[in-house]
């Protein structure tokens, strides 16, 4: 029976071993590094429909241009793609603001899974403590490659 309690006291609140709360953990950062991931993905796509835009803006609208549909190259006039690539950046753009609040709401599901398991990030969460006598963050090295506590 003495066994049985300490078993228990091991355990954090909500009841899962380190090992749940940490592959938790790891699981919702890297779904956030892969959003990230996407969302710079697509900032480099919108930025090349822009550049593109711009450049055809200034062109004879019956020149011949060409266009990379599904990895097949396809001639077409200037006038017959400009308003598909302007349709495309506008959707860019929307996407973009929904991968963006995607990645504030993770970051926040990720904080509040730090707090509700009591997990500390060594280096990062004693980098980001502010000391109390002078109001003034602490002065540490950042370690790159931090270790999780649970």
């Amino acid at each position: 029976m003495a066994s049985d309690k300490k078993s228990t006291k091991s355990l954090p609140k909500s009841g899962k071993s380190n090992e749940e709360i940490l592959t938790g953990f790891q699981a919702l950062r890297n779904d956030q590094r892969i959003m990230v991931s996407k969302l710079t993905e697509m900032e480099m796509e919108l930025n090349e429909h822009k550049i593109v835009i711009d450049t055809l803006k200034n062109v004879d609208p019956k020149r011949k241009c060409y266009r990379m549909i599904g990895g097949i190259l396809c001639e077409r006039i200037v006038e017959e793609v400009l308003p598909g690539l302007i349709t495309n950046k506008e959707k860019l753009i929307k996407v973009i603001a929904a991968l963006h609040e995607q990645i504030e709401k993770k970051g926040k599901e990720i904080n509040d899974f730090k707090e509700k398991n009591n997990i500390k990030i060594r280096g990062l969460d004693e980098f980001q403590q502010i000391d109390e006598e002078t109001k003034e963050p602490k002065r540490k090295a950042l370690v790159v490659n931090p270790t999780i506590e649970v």
